[in-house]
This record gives structure tokens, C-alpha cells and sequence, in this order.
């Protein structure tokens, strides 16, 4: 038996549950940040040395070329990182999304099934009985139909013979 205790707690799961997904991207958007920062360091760095090296430095060209292999490095893990964040948030919204419509499904079948219960005996047996009665009139309306076609049959059938009785006395008027 699932009470509205037992729902309203499994819905405030449910919320807590997003609500730590959501603290989730918000950390993983804070690393984002910090990696495009980490980024900007060191495309400033790179800056200073390509001015550096355009003064005519030939000994720190080498690690100006390892910068620029880190800057890349960089870029590279973070557009991975974006990537697979990006990815990781789809599945995140795509579970949270198939975990609430599940649970709201469950919900509406519990409340179906807790309105059915609480309902008093004579409710039951008027929705009982309006079943039978729907089960009734199809029946009867068959029964219709079927006597509507019956009736055309023998109308059809009645004109035939009214026209070969009349054709049979033009043809043979003394009868």
C-alpha cells in the first residue's frame, strides 16, 4: 500500500536527486571555467614569448615552441573536457527526464489504484453496473443494426413480390 507520505517521499528523492545533478554541472562548469582560465594564462604566456623571440632571442625559441605544444595540449583537453561534459549532461537530463516521467506514470497508477480503493461499495457498484450497461447497449445496438439490415431485406424481398403479383395480374387479368 503506497501512501501519500510514501509518494510525497519518493518525489523528494527524486528532487534531491536532481538537485545533486545539478550541483553536478555546476561544479563541472566551474572546472570548465577554470580550464579556460589555466588557457588564458597561458595564451598570455605564449604572447609574451613570441614577442620575445621576434626581438631575436634564438636560445628560449624551444621552450617557446613547448608552450605553444602546452597551449595546444590545452585546448585539446578542453575541448574533450567540453565534450564529454556536454555528453555527460545529455545522459544526466535523458536519465533525469526517463526517472520523472517513470515515476510519474507509477503516481498515476497508484492514485488510480488508491482512489479505487477508497471509494465506498455503492460507487463501486454504479461503476459496475455503468460497465454492464455500456457491455448492454453495445449489445442492443448490434441487435438494431442487425434487425435494420432484416428489415431492409424483407422490404426489398416484399416490393419484389408485390411487383411480380402485379406484373402476374396485368398478365393474366381474370385472377
Amino acid at each position: 500500500v503506497v501512501t501519500r507520505d510514501g509518494v510525497e517521499e519518493s518525489l523528494k528523492a527524486n528532487w534531491q536527486y536532481v538537485r545533486d545533478k545539478e550541483q553536478l554541472l555546476e561544479d563541472l562548469r566551474s572546472q570548465i571555467e577554470e580550464t579556460e582560465q589555466r588557457l588564458s594564462v597561458k595564451q598570455s604566456e605564449r604572447d609574451y614569448w613570441l614577442e620575445y623571440k621576434n626581438v631575436g632571442s634564438k636560445i628560449d625559441a624551444n621552450k617557446i615552441m613547448n608552450l605553444e605544444k602546452d597551449i595546444k595540449e590545452v585546448k585539446d583537453h578542453l575541448h574533450r573536457t567540453i565534450e564529454y561534459y556536454r555528453n555527460a549532461l545529455k545522459a544526466v537530463k535523458e536519465e533525469n527526464d526517463r526517472l520523472v516521467e517513470r515515476h510519474m506514470k507509477i503516481s498515476k497508477e497508484q492514485a488510480l489504484e488508491n482512489a479505487l480503493r477508497y471509494l465506498d461499495k455503492n460507487i463501486c457498484r454504479e461503476i459496475q453496473e455503468n460497465e454492464w450497461l455500456k457491455e448492454e447497449v453495445k449489445m442492443y445496438q448490434k441487435e438494431v443494426s442487425d434487425l435494420k439490415a432484416s428489415i431492409q431485406l424483407l422490404e426489398a424481398e416484399n416490393i419484389s413480390l408485390v411487383t411480380k403479383l402485379i406484373d402476374g395480374r396485368l398478365q393474366n387479368p381474370r385472377v
